[in-house]
């Protein structure tokens, strides 16, 4: 049986590839929602998550819309820690912070809600390529009052993470697994 690791550097390489224009894409369930997850893929990151935090450093998980959903849930039960979900629709609520989300891949408005004053919150992400999402999402949370201490970006395309460790230094900013394309073909770097 392979380990967390292999199952999840197994699934990328099997992901299907396609070309947007000069573009190659590819697809997975943990980026994309397709094809199906497979729930020893899911399990694989959460158990290679819940082992990389100090969770007793955490307050509340927050996972961003759409791909945080499905990521943060069994993380929250595996911890115990409360989860909430950066939304990209506004429900109006008291403390309600609206986050401009314009990055390479897509433009719009977040919303964060329930984010107490001095919790500390450690954020998963599904793709961390630029870190604009993230960054917008890093400034939300301080206006809300509240603290990024912890985030786990699933999988790193792209120099964002360095960016964001180069802007935020008192920020743990990690990843599972870093890639890249090449053509058609997904490179899988680094074992760490």
């Amino acid at each position: 049986m392979p380990d967390a690791m292999e199952q999840l550097r197994a699934s990328l390489q099997a992901a299907p590839v396609i070309w947007k224009g000069d573009y190659p894409y590819f697809i997975h369930p943990v980026t994309d929602g397709v094809p199906r997850m497979n729930p020893e893929v899911l399990t694989a990151i959460t158990e290679l998550v819940v082992g990389r935090v100090d969770w007793s450093g955490v307050d509340i998980l927050l996972g961003i819309e759409a791909m945080g959903l499905p990521l943060t849930a069994p993380l929250s039960m595996a911890t115990g820690i409360p989860l909430v979900i950066a939304r990209k629709r506004s429900y109006g609520l008291d403390g309600e912070v609206e986050i401009d989300q314009s990055t390479g891949y897509s433009k719009g408005a977040m919303y964060l809600n329930d984010l107490q004053q001095g919790e500390r919150v450690a954020i998963l992400d599904d793709v961390l390529s630029t870190g604009g999402t993230l960054e917008a999402v890093i400034e939300g949370v301080r206006r809300a009052g509240a603290e990024v201490t912890e985030i786990i970006a699933v999988v790193e395309k792209g120099s964002g993470l360095r960016r964001l460790q180069g802007l935020y230094p008192d920020i743990r900013i990690q990843s599972l697994v870093r890639l890249e394309m090449d053509g058609d073909k997904v490179v899988l770097l680094d074992e760490e």
